[in-house]
């Protein structure tokens, strides 16, 4: 590939990417999960904690990325087919990942049902959908996309006539898609409900689209815009949720624009100090290898559990000496502050070698 077809790299998107990243580690590895401080939930239904921005601005990233990637490619008259072509390969490749990492995960940990949806099945729907955007339609029809995705989706969820669990619209279609294979399903009354489904993926293309139209300012230096509509879409986010509320298990449209204005600022944040002050950019090696720091630590988890190990290595090392002085939550936080560092060595010592995984 010829040399002016290679963007610039902002350092400060790897680092927001790997502080997101290492927040995901965080809070999904508890040493108890009886015993985890509030922040560090996500909300039980409606309402948001900062558990529940970390995948909206993971997924927000990602639209920032196809921008400052997949767009100066295309600027610079690389053919359309060919990034189509490795827009698609990439999205598969990330969802293939996933189902792999469930598919470990069911055989490993003796779960009865496997798990079609998840993480990075929803982070390579969104990227493929989001890119194609990118290569194919205007700015204008992007922001279309955008007023569609969030009023369209609202439309929907408003047909069932209650955003309660369980029996709003988009887990009862989820539900009769994915029947027992859905994140949680209640073979009693046959009700069921996943965080990562189908139709709510609908709500995380909107955040995606958002992240890139946000990376598209960025590339051509509009800072006031990025803080302008950070502002902005944060004040419309909370306006909307009095009608519709904030909701990650649904990934409404309210929550689309509440977590989409504090990624916009902090998108901003990260930029003014990094790339303009230089300032050091925490996070940038989880960010330039999110991809093995997530799937390498889902693996880590899911062979510690199969083999027992996980609850023996937190009561030896954390809780039974912690717990007398400090009470059960100190200390399963810190076990899940020590899974960090560990990947944070992990990814330290590929930095240093140069190693970049990339699907």
């Amino acid at each position: 590939m010829q040399p002016a077809t290679r963007p610039p790299r902002f350092v400060s998107v790897d680092a927001l990417r790997g502080i997101t990243v290492a927040a995901m580690l965080l809070v999904n590895t508890p040493g108890d999960w009886g015993h985890v401080y509030t922040p560090l939930l996500h909300s039980e239904w409606h309402g948001s904690t900062p558990t529940d921005l970390v995948f909206p601005f993971f997924l927000f990233v990602v639209g920032v990325s196809i921008a400052l990637g997949v767009l100066p490619r295309r600027e610079a008259g690389v053919a359309r087919t060919t990034l189509q072509r490795d827009v698609l390969l990439r999205a598969s490749r990330i969802v293939l990942l996933g189902l792999g990492l469930h598919a470990i995960a069911w055989l490993a940990l003796q779960h009865p049902y496997f798990r079609p949806w998840g993480v990075l099945q929803r982070i390579g729907v969104c990227f493929g959908v989001v890119a194609l955007l990118a290569l194919h339609t205007r700015v204008r029809t992007q922001w279309l996309c955008l007023a569609a995705l969030l009023l369209g989706y609202w439309a929907l969820l408003a047909t069932a006539g209650t955003y309660a669990p369980w029996t709003n619209f988009a887990s009862r279609l989820d539900t009769a898609m994915l029947g027992a294979l859905a994140y949680r399903f209640d073979a009693a009354t046959g009700l069921g409900h996943d965080p990562e489904g189908l139709v709510s993926t609908l709500g995380a293309i909107a955040t995606t689209l958002l992240g890139l139209r946000a990376g598209d300012w960025l590339r051509h230096g509009q800072l006031r815009r990025l803080c302008a509509a950070g502002l902005a879409v944060l004040v419309l986010g909370a306006a909307w949720a009095q009608v519709l509320p904030i909701n990650k298990n649904l990934w409404t449209s309210s929550y689309v624009l509440w977590s989409g204005g504090w990624a916009l600022l902090a998108l901003v944040a990260c930029h003014i100090a990094i790339d303009l002050r230089g300032w050091p950019a925490l996070g940038r090696r989880f960010g330039v290898n999110a991809i093995a720091a997530y799937a390498g630590s889902a693996l880590m988890t899911y062979v510690l559990a199969a083999l027992d190990w996980w609850e023996p290595i937190y009561r030896v090392g954390f809780a039974s000496w912690m717990t007398p002085h400090s009470g059960p939550y100190l200390p399963s936080l810190l076990f899940a502050v020590a899974f960090v560092l560990f990947w944070w060595l992990v990814v330290w010592w590929m930095d240093r070698r140069g190693w970049r995984v990339r699907i």
